[in-house]
């Protein structure tokens, strides 16, 4: 599950880092939400785009939208067999981009038992690209929207102790074999769908009054909380990955 998470990296350093011709300009947000706006890089035919598209994924064959759950995450085991990400993981395959993710465990018994949030990045403070999925859904009356979700696997160690899932998190040198769909084959990019090590990631709890994501509805956009910020800022170019075949946040 991957239900909050929070990109400040700068739109030049996401540019300088997965490398789009276009040069978008958007705030910093440090609680990004299901069904706000959010970044995404794809590609057509190598050449890599910057988009905003909405977080929560609808397939194009969905008639009515209001009773189709809200698909935020898609496990990466069964991308290549579920209805709903068959197409997608075959032609439209994307990376967010994203500085930390958040997650919930419950601590403490009886009365006492609260769900603490945890902010989770990579341990070397650069942006990350996590691997995602995205569609162009064409609603009855023709108006479209572009929609995303972000691809999961099984925890690694550090983050079992926290939640038995996290995003599939993609080094810069994976990023062209995540996006290409040239062939329609997924069976190489599938092989990424995988755990980072251990200790690339490292995890703190952070602001309890962190509201947690909807699992069933889609819930109503929220601000973004500026009480809750990632760490101290790197600098631009460590952020940005420059120079490091590794960069990424996490």
């Amino acid at each position: 599950m991957c239900g909050r998470f929070a990109l400040t990296a700068s739109p030049d350093q996401i540019r300088a880092l997965f490398q789009y011709e276009q040069q978008p300009n958007f705030p910093p947000r440090t609680n990004v939400s299901p069904t706000e706006p959010i970044a995404m890089v794809a590609s057509d035919r190598g050449t890599r785009s910057f988009r905003l598209v909405r977080w929560g994924f609808i397939p194009s064959w969905v008639k009515d939208t209001k009773a189709f759950p809200l698909l935020i995450n898609a496990r990466g085991e069964t991308l290549a067999t579920k209805p709903a990400f068959r197409n997608a993981i075959r032609r439209r395959r994307c990376i967010v981009p994203a500085d930390a993710f958040y997650e919930w465990k419950r601590e403490g018994e009886g009365r006492a038992a609260h769900k603490q949030p945890y902010l989770i990045r990579r341990r070397d403070g650069r942006t990350m690209g996590l691997a995602g999925l995205w569609e162009t859904y064409v609603s009855p009356d023709g108006g479209e929207i572009d929609t995303a979700l972000i691809v999961t696997t099984g925890a690694n160690g550090a983050m079992a102790a926290i939640h038995d899932r996290m995003p599939v998190i993609l080094k810069p040198e994976q990023f062209d074999l995540w996006l290409d769909c040239a062939n329609e084959d997924p069976g190489p990019a599938l092989q990424l769908v995988r755990p980072c090590a251990d200790d690339v990631i490292e995890m703190e709890p952070c602001d309890p009054r962190l509201p947690q994501p909807e699992r069933r509805a889609a819930p109503a956009p929220r601000p973004s909380s500026p009480e809750l910020p990632p760490r101290e800022p790197v600098s631009a170019s460590r952020k940005a990955g420059v120079g490091d075949a590794q960069g990424s946040l996490f």
